[in-house]
């Protein structure tokens, strides 16, 4: 429960942790944050890691001279590209082996679902279209591995939705995370684009269960005479 209160607080408050990163750490700043995107997009272990909040946050903090946003929008962009090619390497290679395993520690297989049904439903699109979605955005370059997507196919669709999600969050927090509204209410920011970002799982997982509703009540025989 603990673990849960400080990550929580973590994320509402992520400005204030990465102002404390770069003073202390300086130019090592953006070799951390190549580290949690490579990670958070790479390895289905770390969905968890704050993708969407903390470019926002990074951004924001290039708006005011403390990061120079050219090197975070290049450093940025090649950890999201980077990560997404591991993940599709590591769900070609064993993710068969995974799907056959009942469970396997650290993966949930729930998530792994939901993101083969995104996969399944939007195609090579989803590529992109993940990008935006939290969670789902960890397993869909390994979906894609495991469904043996074409590599020379899935490089510009990954190139291209990395490009789209790293300016998005990075290019909102540079201009518009130092206005005065958006500054004194940071944290509800925060909690917004998390939210948003959640939207389209939501919208994706209701059309799911209200499908299978359906399909069940079709199946019930009829008790009529």
């Amino acid at each position: 429960m603990d673990i849960l209160i400080n990550f929580i607080n973590v994320m509402m408050h992520i400005d204030t942790y990465l102002t404390l990163i770069v003073q202390q750490y300086g130019i090592l700043t953006y070799v951390i944050l190549f580290l949690i995107i490579f990670c958070e997009t790479g390895l289905v272990i770390t969905p968890f890691l704050p993708g969407d909040s903390m470019l926002f946050a990074a951004g924001a903090l290039a708006g005011i001279g403390s990061m120079n946003i050219f090197t975070l929008l290049i450093v940025v962009y090649l950890a999201a590209v980077l990560g997404d090619t591991a993940n599709y390497h590591i769900g070609k290679t064993i993710g068969k082996n995974i799907l056959e395993k009942d469970s396997i520690k650290f993966i949930n297989k729930d998530y792994l679902k939901k993101a083969q049904i995104f996969y399944e439903k939007h195609g090579s699109m989803t590529t992109v279209i993940g990008r935006f979605i939290p969670i789902i955005r960890t397993f869909v370059p390994f979906v894609a591995g495991i469904s043996k997507m074409n590599y020379s196919k899935f490089i510009p669709y990954n190139m291209f939705g990395g490009g789209l999600w790293v300016s998005l969050f990075l290019g909102g927090g540079y201009f518009f995370g130092n206005l005065s509204f958006v500054k004194t209410h940071f944290s509800y920011m925060l909690i917004a684009i998390m939210i948003i970002s959640l939207l389209p799982g939501i919208i994706v997982f209701m059309q799911e269960k209200s499908k299978k509703n359906g399909d069940t009540k079709n199946n019930i025989p009829s008790t009529e005479i």
